[in-house]
C-alpha cells in the first residue's frame, strides 16, 4: 500500500537518472516502510545542447519510475533543481533523513558529488563485471585486448559454454560469418515497436528547454514494461539476422537487425543479464544461429563491459590526443550546413530524426570522418554526448579516445579504424547514388573519405609505424605516384568541410 506518512522514513535512497530499476544496488533490498526515494531532475543538465529526444527519454523514464515506486509503497521525492547537488541539499534540509544512500553512480563526477555530500555508496550490480573485478583482471597485463577479456568474462558467467569450459560450437568468435553487406531488399528488416505519446510525455516535453533534433514520436520506450516489449521484438524478429548484417549499412533501414536496446541498458530499464539470458535461451531452443547469438552476447558481455572497465581503470583517458588534432566540429555536424556525401548525410539525418545510429555508422562514418579531418577528440566526444539517446561519459570516453579516434596512440586499439571510401562502398548501398566516387582520391569527384585516408596516412606516418597492423597500408602509401596531388586535394577538401561546402 502507498506510504501514508505515518511510518518513520529513516533513510533516503538517491536514484540517479541512469539507475531506473528496482534490482539495482541500494533499491534492491530497500523497505518502503523505512525508505524514502529521491530523484532529481537537473535543470543544468537539461539546459545543455542535448538532443530533445535524449532529454525527453531520461526525464519521462524517471517520472514513470517514480510512479512505479509509489505504487509499491515508497514515498518518492521527485523534484527538479538547478543541479543534482542543489536537489539533494534541499531534500536533506526538508526531510532530515538519518542517512542518505546511493548506488555507486556511473560517472566520476557523480561519485565525487556523493563523497562531497557524505552519501553512503552501495556497490553497483548494474554491470556484469564490477570495475574492481576488471581492475584485478587487468593487473600486470601488458596487453588488455577485448577478445581476451571477453573470453574470460564469458567463461566466468557461463554464456554459450558447453559445460566443460569450452565455447559452444568450438569457437569463441564467429565474426567471419558476420560481415555481409546489406541485402538487396532491406524491407526484410522490421522496425522496433513504438509507444503512443501520452499525457506524461506531453507534460515532459512542455517542461523541457528548447534544443535540437526532431520531436519524439514514440520510438524510445520510457518504462520497463515497454523496454521489455522491445527486447521481445528483437529476439523474436531480428536476432536471427543480427549476426550476418551487424556490420552493414543501408539507406533502406535505420536499424537493420540491431537490437536498439542500448538506451534501456544504459538507463537501467533493462539489465544486461536478462538480455543475454533471453538471447542464449533463443539459441538453445534452436531459434537463432550461433553466429547471431554469439555476436550479440559479444557486444554486451564483451564490448560493453570492457568499455565500462576501461573508463574506471584509466581516469586520464579523456585527455588523449596523441595525433594532435585540433579542428572544430564542422557545420555539417551541427546542422549549419548540408553535405553531398550520401553516407554522412544519411547518418546525420538519422541522428537528427532519432538520436541514434548503430555502431558502424558511428565508427566508420562519423568517427572515421572526424579522424581523417582532424577534429579535436574532446570536441567530438562532447558533440556525440549531446547527440545520442544512449550517450554517457563512461561509454564515450573509451569508445571515442580509444576505438574511434585512436587518440590514445594504441593504448586500447592496436590500429586506427580509418578507411577510404572502398570500405563504405563494400558495406553499404550509399555510394551508388553519391556524387563522389569512392575509387578516386584526386579530382572534383574524389570521395572525401578516400582522399583524406591517404592524407591521414601521409601526415601521421611516423606515429603509425609503431603499429604492426599498419605495415600494409603504409606500404601501399609508398606506391602512390600522385601523393602531391592527394595532399593538394586534401587541403581543398578540408577547407570545404570547414566552410560547409562538401
Amino acid at each position: 500500500m502507498p506510504w501514508n506518512g505515518n511510518q518513520s522514513c529513516v533513510q533516503t535512497v538517491v536514484v540517479f537518472g541512469d539507475q531506473l530499476n528496482r534490482r539495482i544496488g541500494a533499491l534492491a533490498d530497500a523497505d518502503p516502510d523505512s525508505t524514502r526515494v529521491l530523484l532529481v531532475e537537473s535543470a543544468g543538465l537539461l539546459n545543455r545542447s542535448r538532443h530533445v529526444q535524449r532529454n525527453h527519454f531520461v526525464v519521462a523514464a524517471m517520472r514513470r519510475f517514480a510512479a512505479e515506486l509509489e505504487q509499491v509503497g515508497f514515498e518518492v521525492d521527485h523534484r527538479r533543481a538547478d543541479t543534482i547537488r542543489a536537489g539533494i541539499d534541499a531534500h536533506r534540509n526538508e526531510h532530515e533523513p538519518d542517512e542518505i544512500i546511493a548506488t555507486e553512480p556511473n560517472s566520476r563526477a557523480a561519485r565525487r558529488l556523493c563523497e562531497d555530500l557524505g552519501i553512503t555508496q552501495v556497490r553497483s550490480n548494474q554491470f556484469l563485471c564490477h570495475h574492481s573485478e576488471f581492475e584485478a583482471w587487468a593487473e600486470g597485463r601488458k596487453s588488455m585486448k577485448m577478445e581476451t577479456f571477453y573470453r574470460w568474462t564469458r567463461d566466468r558467467l557461463g554464456y554459450l559454454m558447453d559445460g566443460k569450459g569450452e565455447p559452444v560450437g568450438g569457437r569463441w568468435n564467429f565474426d567471419a560469418e558476420n560481415r555481409q553487406p546489406p541485402p538487396d531488399d532491406p524491407s526484410i528488416f522490421t522496425t522496433p515497436p513504438t509507444s503512443e505519446l501520452d499525457d506524461l510525455d506531453h507534460e515532459v516535453l512542455e517542461s523541457l528547454p528548447e534544443t535540437h533534433g526532431e520531436q519524439p514520436i514514440g520510438i524510445w520506450a520510457t518504462s520497463r514494461r515497454a523496454a521489455l516489449a522491445r527486447l521481445d521484438h528483437f529476439v523474436k524478429y531480428e536476432l536471427g539476422r543480427f549476426g550476418p548484417y551487424e556490420d552493414a549499412m543501408t539507406s533502406g533501414s535505420w536499424n537493420l537487425a540491431h537490437s536498439v536496446l542500448s538506451p534501456y541498458l544504459n538507463l537501467g530499464l533493462l539489465m544486461p543479464d536478462e538480455v543475454c539470458d533471453r538471447v542464449e535461451e533463443a539459441f538453445r531452443h534452436g531459434d537463432v544461429p550461433i553466429n547471431s547469438a554469439e555476436g550479440f552476447i559479444r557486444q554486451v558481455v564483451g564490448w560493453r563491459e570492457y568499455v565500462w572497465g576501461l573508463y574506471w581503470l584509466w581516469p586520464d583517458h579523456i585527455d588523449s590526443n596523441v595525433l594532435d588534432h585540433r579542428r572544430h566540429v564542422p557545420p555539417a555536424f551541427t546542422g549549419e550546413a548540408t553535405t553531398d556525401m550520401a553516407c554522412l548525410a544519411d547518418t546525420l539525418d538519422g541522428l537528427r530524426e532519432r538520436a541514434w545510429v548503430h555502431h558502424i555508422p558511428r565508427l566508420m562514418v562519423l568517427s572515421n570522418f572526424a579522424n581523417l579531418y582532424g577534429i579535436h577528440p574532446r570536441r567530438l566526444m562532447d558533440w556525440m554526448l549531446d547527440q545520442y539517446i544512449d550517450g554517457a561519459e563512461w561509454v564515450m570516453v573509451p569508445n571515442v579516445m580509444g576505438m574511434a579516434l585512436w587518440a590514445d596512440g594504441g593504448r586500447m586499439a592496436t590500429k586506427p579504424y580509418v578507411s577510404g571510401g572502398a570500405y563504405i562502398n563494400r558495406m553499404s548501398d550509399y555510394c551508388s547514388d553519391c556524387r563522389y566516387n569512392p575509387k578516386n582520391r584526386v579530382g572534383e569527384d574524389a570521395c572525401p573519405f578516400t582522399t583524406l585516408y591517404w592524407d591521414f596516412l601521409d601526415r601521421h606516418r611516423a606515429r603509425l609505424e609503431s603499429s604492426h597492423r599498419m605495415g600494409r597500408p603504409l606500404a601501399n602509401l609508398d606506391r602512390l605516384s600522385d601523393i602531391d596531388e592527394v595532399r593538394d586535394r586534401a587541403d581543398t577538401v578540408k577547407r570545404g568541410i570547414r566552410d560547409g561546402r562538401i
